[in-house]
């Protein structure tokens, strides 16, 4: 008699909790990047550092091989590192600024439901069954929660929406195009590659910020590093949420499968919250912890299968 069900079994419980760990480490990027705002850096000038350092970090680390079996491969990591990287966080941080918080964490974290639906339909291996829905479905809800934490007043903003919209889509188009490149590429190499495509990509967005002046361009706020909580926060946003994270996420995605993955994603807003009332003394209503618990709630509900 099978106690817990294969998904879950011992050789996949690590990833489970790698995938819980790298929710943490997401889920105080937010913390951060608020942070280096604060601080006078522009949302396109944190993640393309972002970008360029985890790459020289990654290159350090991995130099062997640089090209692709072929160029079909090598335009699919260029599309992961578009889409993944540069388009996500454009599209969520400038939402940020014409919409509400609220309603661009909600939309954004709809990408688990976009991969499931997507997922489902071309890979025949990732097909959920009806408690695994029921169990996602249960998760998102508590999300929801999570993020009104007790506003229930949410204003419309089509373009910012939009904006969120499209960087759940992003999320979801990298999840899935990424998948088969696993069963041919280390994560080592993938990873690497992706942040090259991620950096060089977002060098566009850098100009288009400062309206194609070179002089503001490079007029990022170097001396603010001296700042120990500034030096602090990007090796945060560095380290733990783009260097580990993704090495550690592009790994639980082969081993557990996008869609189950992705439905760690509903958690990012807990773990946001509770470091904002740990680090930013923000406040945490009862409703958010209802939502906390419906999210483990799911999650328990779409991972684990009864016993027989």
């Amino acid at each position: 008699m099978k106690k817990i069900s294969a998904t879950f079994s011992r050789g996949l419980a690590l990833w489970h909790i790698l995938a819980v760990v790298t929710i943490l480490f997401w889920g105080t990027s937010f913390v951060s990047t608020k942070v280096l705002l604060n601080h006078g850096f522009s949302a396109v000038q944190i993640f393309t550092l972002r970008f360029v350092v985890t790459y020289l970090l990654l290159l350090a680390a991995s130099h062997k091989k640089f090209r692709c079996e072929n160029w079909k491969h090598e335009l699919i990591l260029f599309v992961c590192g578009l889409t993944g990287c540069t388009l996500y966080f454009w599209a969520e941080n400038t939402a940020l600024t014409l919409s509400p918080s609220s309603n661009v964490s909600l939309i954004v974290c709809t990408n688990p439901l976009l991969t499931m639906i997507f997922a489902g339909l071309i890979y025949k291996s990732e097909r959920l069954c009806k408690r695994q829905i029921i169990g996602c479905l249960v998760t998102f809800v508590g999300m929801v929660l999570v993020v009104l934490n007790g506003k229930f007043i949410l204003k419309l903003s089509p373009v910012g929406d939009l904006l969120a919209f499209s960087s759940a889509c992003m999320w979801t188009i990298y999840s899935l195009i990424v998948r088969p490149l696993n069963e041919k590429y280390s994560t080592l190499f993938i990873t690497r590659k992706m942040f090259f495509y991620g950096a060089l990509s977002s060098i566009p967005a850098v100009f288009i910020e400062a309206g194609g002046s070179v002089q503001k361009a490079l007029d990022v706020p170097w001396l603010n590093f001296a700042e120990p909580v500034v030096s602090f926060n990007f090796i945060c946003l560095t380290v733990f949420s783009s260097l580990f994270g993704y090495l550690i996420w592009n790994k639980v995605l082969k081993q557990i499968g996008t869609v189950l993955a992705s439905n760690y994603i509903y958690a990012i807003p807990l773990v946001t919250i509770i470091t904002a009332v740990i680090a930013l003394d923000e406040k945490i209503t009862a409703v958010a912890i209802a939502g906390a618990a419906a999210i483990v709630a799911g999650m328990v509900l779409a991972e684990w299968k009864p016993r027989k």
